[in-house]
């Protein structure tokens, strides 16, 4: 049962990175999520943090069966990558022209 848990964690993480990977790169979202997805890349990049911070976590932690600081890293880097995949959803700022100078 061990492995099933262990493969299926690695598949997990894998297509995890893999939709980062391809929201970074290409700006690609998942059907699912198209319309609440604003800002792609940066939805990429919160999928790739997550996919580091939930392996960190499953494969050193829950897995080994081990209490130490990395899997407790691991954990709150995938809460972070939540964040900032949150921040995605919101239209990002416009920028602002920089003033004319209409003394000359």
């Amino acid at each position: 049962m061990h492995m099933y848990l262990v493969v299926a964690g690695a598949l997990a993480v894998t297509l995890m990175a893999g939709f980062g990977l391809a929201g970074v790169t290409t700006g690609w979202v998942l059907p699912l999520g198209r319309q609440r997805i604003l800002r792609p890349k940066l939805w990429g990049y919160g999928q790739l943090i997550g996919a580091v911070g939930a392996s960190l976590w499953m494969f050193l932690g829950v897995f080994r069966e081990r209490s130490g600081v990395l899997p407790v890293i691991g954990w709150f880097v995938f809460l972070g990558s939540l964040g900032i995949q949150m921040l995605a959803q919101r239209p990002g700022r416009t920028p602002v022209p920089p003033p004319t100078n209409s003394a000359s």
